[in-house]
């Protein structure tokens, strides 16, 4: 099969597209045919050696995929040849193929395509855990999304506005705020243009927002703190602006707000039942027609490490997906 491999700590640019031999489905497990596998940013942090997480190289990248059960191996019952299904299994997305064990995965709803499928399950479950099991989201409360034209950004507006939220879209350009206003969000902030916490202050009456969520750090952080309602929760997702803030201590005690961290991978296989339940639930809001896909930057695999670096360094609005295999015809209804 072809297959990106890491093999060294380094730049996207140092990823190798190399031929592997074919995996094999063992005993429990489900061998799956790959037709497209969604970028993250994480990606990029992981091929550098930077992320919290180091997996030593050589290593096959890539954390969220769709494709075709082509087999499985004994003892599985739950998935058969032919099912179309979609996974996050952190790395070995970037290859032809892949196996996994059975409760990793998850079918895709009927109105869902391969490209579409691959992007979704990290950016949508993280936002969910983030919004409904960490930040306790309730109906009618205002959520600020940070980095709101990013892929969880994306994600987090969208589920934002399916519980019931008022959101707060915060981006850098226009453009970018131009695709959060077509995903929904009630204001949008261009925080490279306007001040941040002035604009929320006029937002929301001098009241605060409710939720933060960010997946950003950096310079914004602390205006977005400031920003928090009493009783709100501020939820740290992740650092794209490659600064991770030193918040002062005293705004959550002076605000009565908390901090809250979100692992959404963590939680999935420390708790996998809880975890299969957010996946659940993004599934069925995305069946009901209440989450839709983001723009989509379409890259071949001998690109993979162009989507990667275009990703890191903001040039898309959306999320970049690699096209695999190509997708058998008779999908997308």
């Amino acid at each position: 099969m072809r297959a990106i491999v890491c093999r060294e700590y380094g730049p996207p640019s140092a990823l190798v597209l190399s031929e592997l031999p074919d995996p094999q489905p063992g005993p429990g497990q489900v061998l799956v045919r790959i037709h497209a596998a969604g970028v993250n940013f994480v990606d990029a942090l992981l091929i550098g050696g930077s992320y919290q997480i180091r997996i030593p190289p050589p290593f096959v990248p890539g954390g969220d995929c769709a494709g075709t059960v082509i087999a499985t191996g004994a003892g599985v019952t739950d998935f058969a040849a032919g099912d179309r299904v979609l996974v996050s299994p952190g790395i070995g997305a970037y290859a032809e193929l892949i196996t996994l064990a059975p409760v990793q995965l998850a079918r895709m709803p009927a109105n869902m395509d391969f490209a579409g499928a691959a992007v979704f399950l990290q950016a949508n479950a993280t936002a969910y855990f983030a919004l409904v099991n960490r930040g306790t989201l309730k109906a009618d409360e205002t959520l600020l999304v940070l980095g709101a034209a990013g892929g969880t950004g994306a994600a987090a507006i969208q589920v934002g506005k399916a519980l019931g939220a008022r959101v707060i879209a915060a981006a850098s350009s226009a453009a970018k705020l131009e695709a959060c206003r077509a995903l929904g969000a009630d204001v949008l902030i261009d925080y490279a243009s306007q001040d941040l916490r002035a604009e929320l202050k006029a937002a929301t009456g001098g009241r605060g927002v409710d939720l933060v969520f960010d997946p950003v750090g950096g310079a914004l952080a602390e205006p977005a703190l400031r920003s928090c309602a009493e009783n709100g929760r501020y939820l740290v997702i992740g650092f794209a602006s490659g600064e991770i803030p030193k918040l002062p201590f005293n705004l959550p005690l002076l605000k009565s707000c908390q901090v809250v961290g979100v692992d959404w991978g963590g939680f999935a296989r420390r708790h996998p039942e809880a975890g299969r339940a957010v996946t659940d639930a993004v599934l069925a809001l995305y069946a009901q027609g209440r989450l839709s896909d983001p723009p989509l930057a379409h890259y071949p695999l001998e690109r993979t490490a162009e989507a990667i670096a275009d990703l890191a360094a903001r040039r898309i609005a959306g999320k970049c997906v690699i096209d695999v295999a190509p997708e058998p015809s008779g999908h997308r209804p």
